[in-house]
This record gives C-alpha cells, structure tokens and sequence, in this order.
C-alpha cells in the first residue's frame, strides 16, 4: 500500500444531521483539496463521520517538476477521493444527509460497517449497498472482509490462562448453574430472549445482564466497560457453557459473544451466523442451536455432556493441545490487513482508507496510461441479512418491552426506505427529508 505521509491528515467531523441533504463534499473544507474527487462516503452506525484528506505518496514524489512542495515531499493528494471515514462515538447515524450529492460519474463512494442490521436496516438492502464501489463489512465477500474483527489471533485462542480445570467446574457445579447467560440488550432481532426463557424451562441458567437476570454481578463488574476485565473473565471461566446468542442472524456477522468463551476454555452455546460452522476453531469447539429441533432437546443434549465428563472433554480438547484445524480461519486470520489490539498493526478503519487510496491510485495510473479503468461495486453479498423471526414456541411471552413486536414491521419498512433512497441518488439533486419520508410513504 502507499507509504503514510510523515504529517498528520486534515480531520474535520461532520454530524450526520448537520450535512445538508444533497451537499456534496466539495462543498465543505474547500481549502483541503481539489474539486475533482470521487466521494469515499462511509455510513457506520453509531459514529460520527469524519472528513479526512487523504494523504498517500506520490508515485512521482522527489522527482524533478513536481507540482507543489507536497508531491515533491511524497505527499500527495488523491485528488479523486474524499474520505468520510469512522471513528466510534455513540449517538449518531448514518442517514440520508450523509450522502453527497450530485454524484459524478468519476466519484467513488465506499461504506465502512460493521454493525449489525439491527443499527441501520436500510444498508442491507440491494438498492442501497448497490450504490457503493468500496466496502468493508463483516460479510467475507466485502472489500475488506471484518469477520474476524473481535478476535486478536489465534494466540488467544489457544491460551490457557483463564482455563478453569474440568475437575474444578465439577465442584464448581454445586453452586453454580451448568449454562451461563450474559446480556443487556434485550429483545434484538434475533428474539434470543425467547429462546433463553423457554430454554430456562428445561435447564437452569445463570444470568447475569440486564435480560432476564437471576443472578448480580460484583458491583465493581457492573457496566459495558467490565465485559473486558480479567475478574469478569474469570467468573465466566468457571462455568461449563455459555450461551453465545448474536442480536441478529446474518451469514458471518459474529462478535465477542462466540470468540469470548473459546479464549476463556467455555463452551459457547452458539446461535447467530448460519455459516458459523466455517469459522470455528475445530469441528467439535461450539454446540450449534441451529442443530436442535427446540430447547428441550438442547437442554438435553448439555445435561448430558455436563454428566460425561469424556463427552465434555472433547468439546475443549482443541484448546488442550493447542490444534486450530480450520484453516479457512487460519487464513483469514493471517491474510488480514489490519490487526486488533495490536499497536504494531493498523487498525481495521486505517486499513480501509489505505485500501480505497491504493485503487484510487491504481486507477489514476491506469487514466495517465490511457487504459481501461478497473471499476469496483458492491452487491447484495456484500452486506445482506435476512427478514428477523420470532421464535414460535413463545409468541406470548412476557416481554420488558415492545421491541420484540417492532424488529418485522422495521425490516419491511426499511426496504421501502431503500428504494426511496436509490430513486433520490439516481436522481442526483438535491433532495430534502420530507421528500424522502414522502416517497417512503407513499401509496
């Protein structure tokens, strides 16, 4: 990739709701650079947008005639491209303003998004992901795939530090419930509070989250900002099984709840991506839900194990011997541009700016040469997820709040959002909110 320039980058933020709708970019910061630019538009969710100049070294930088002190210092703009790019800030949205607009033919948009689709229904949809040429989702079939992006590497994986000896969780069974269950966002998409209810029927669970609580954390563990420490690390180690339930079933959206219990020597209980099965660690690492006809059957199927201690035993004993068979994930693991907390690595958002600038450049090669550009599209792959379901057995179900009844009417409303959406880019002009909400709306 291009050599990162030896200054800091120009950053000013952008609200989400402060860009006036249609705006384009050239419009803001005119100082920064050029008006030929393609747009690298990214819309996560819960982040603020941030404009960034992208400064990447010249192919011509220190040679003779250079046009300005930057290229001649090898720093030069990518006269093609305006980054809009991510940084974590809980509140903001991505949403219609976000988009610049008119769009030219030689402008590029990229979408960075990790979330889940619970966050913003209406990039999931073929009339919105569509309209990107760069992506980087949690999809594999992204630009820059983050499938892998909430685990470190397979040291982790295969450390021992917080494994607790079976013997031990034996004993620990006196007062402790076999399945541990740990969440605070309640009633998501994927009705995982259903599905633990009915299932607590059957078998006993500890839950510690504000989802179905039966069981208080120390006071010091209390907050998002613990699920990382080692002391409460060290109480779910204790346990035989956690129930690793993601907030929405999409192919390779997985998160912290499957990777965390695989560092910890658990064994997640595992329901989210349908494709999990090609990233675990070895074929007998997780107990699949998606394998069990209802709860009753799972419960089942972990009182046995939590009796056999040989049955038990070979759900860990990858992590024993230290053996990853996988080598789908070895790959991904060791191909990967970007690391997570690792400070010799870039992160996963820099390694998107950097990859979008690479083919900027590649392409403004190509233009000098008189050759054929190579043009990049995201499509439906790329980010995509399935209507939400509630599980049948408990339709009726006490329930903490009416999220459970609102995930279906949201996913089918904001299909009609993303057809709005796309009739107003390809209309290229300047469009307000109310046109927006009255195309949505419309009979």
């Amino acid at each position: 990739m291009p050599s990162q320039a030896h200054s800091e980058p120009q950053f000013s933020v952008l609200h989400g709701d402060q860009v006036p709708a249609g705006m384009a970019v050239e419009e803001i910061g005119t100082q920064m650079v050029p008006p030929r630019e393609g747009v690298l538009g990214c819309g996560p969710t819960r982040e603020h947008l941030v404009t960034r100049l992208a400064l990447c070294q010249s192919p011509r930088a220190g040679q003779h005639g250079a046009d300005s002190e930057e290229e001649a210092s090898g720093i030069l703009p990518v006269r093609h491209s305006y980054c809009l790019s991510a940084r974590h800030t809980p509140g903001t949205d991505f949403n219609i303003d976000s988009l610049p607009l008119p769009r030219k033919a030689h402008h590029d948009w990229a979408l960075f998004h990790e979330e889940s689709p619970k966050n913003n229904y209406k990039l999931f949809h073929q009339p919105v992901i569509t309209l990107f040429n760069y992506t980087a989702t949690f999809s594999r079939h992204s630009h820059l795939p983050l499938t892998t992006q909430y685990l470190e590497g397979t040291e982790v994986l295969k450390s021992l530090r917080y494994l607790v000896p079976l013997q031990s969780k034996n004993h620990l069974r006196k007062s402790l419930a076999p399945l541990v269950y740990v969440q605070s966002d309640c009633d998501p998409p994927s009705d995982r509070d259903s599905y633990v209810r009915e299932l607590m029927t059957y078998i006993e669970v500890d839950s510690y989250g504000e989802c179905l609580r039966n069981k208080a954390l120390p006071q010091q563990l209390n907050g998002p900002a613990s699920m990382d420490a080692g002391d409460f690390y060290r109480i779910l180690a204790q346990y035989k099984f956690i129930l690793a339930f993601e907030n929405a079933v999409c192919d390779d959206y997985i998160t912290e709840k499957f990777w965390r219990p695989l560092k910890l020597g658990v064994v997640p209980v595992y329901y989210g991506s349908p494709s999990i099965a090609d990233w675990l660690p070895s074929n007998r690492s997780a107990i699949l839900v998606s394998e069990f006809s209802h709860p009753r059957e799972l419960a089942s199927y972990i009182r046995q194990l939590d009796h056999d201690d040989r049955l038990y035993q070979a759900y860990i004993e990858w992590k024993l011997k230290g053996e990853i068979s996988n080598q789908r994930l070895l790959t991904a693991l060791r191909e990967r541009k970007w690391g997570v907390q690792d400070i010799r690595q870039d992160n996963y958002i820099d390694a998107f700016e950097c990859m979008v600038c690479t083919k900027v450049w590649d392409n403004m090669r190509l233009q000098e040469k008189g050759l054929p550009l190579k043009r990049w599209k995201a499509d439906i792959t790329h980010l995509s997820c399935p209507e939400p379901t509630a599980f049948a057995f408990s339709p009726l179900a006490p329930r903490r709040s009416s999220l459970r009844e609102m995930w279906i009417p949201s996913f089918q409303q904001s299909k009609k959002e993303a057809q709005a959406l796309r009739w107003l880019v390809d209309r290229n002009q300047n469009f307000s909110t109310q046109e927006f909400w009255a195309l949505v709306f419309k009979d």
